[in-house]
């Protein structure tokens, strides 16, 4: 299944979800979808990238335990970020007012496949 496709079901399951995106390592978009404006996904995808790459080695060196997901709030926004491998991540950029607990386990089936289709 095309990435865009499990992106486009993604965004359409999760209420209030404003865009998803797949980005590789160096944080470059490989595929996305919402109605966010592209751009700024793309820049969101890229930090949050950078972010997740960070948390993920500050928490190697200090307990050796893996990061499964990160969750950034802000006034206006949810952010669910996904290693979907060591080179991949995705991010899911919801409203604020929505409820976390379907975007994440949306999110989750959603890195699973996206991992599969990778591998």
């Amino acid at each position: 299944m095309p990435f865009k496709t499990m992106l486009n079901g993604l965004v359409k399951k999760v209420s209030g979800a404003q865009g998803a995106i797949l980005v590789d390592w160096e944080g470059e978009s490989v595929e996305q979808a919402g109605s966010m404006d592209e751009y700024e996904l793309k820049v969101l995808g890229a930090h949050n990238g950078v972010v997740l790459r960070k948390v993920r080695y500050i928490l190697k060196k200090m307990s050796g335990d893996k990061l499964q997901e990160l969750v950034i709030a802000t006034e206006q926004a949810q952010l669910i970020v996904l290693p979907v491998t060591d080179d991949y991540s995705l991010v899911l950029c919801v409203d604020r007012s929505e409820c976390l607990g379907r975007a994440l386990y949306e999110s989750r089936l959603c890195s699973s496949r996206l991992h599969r289709e990778i591998i």
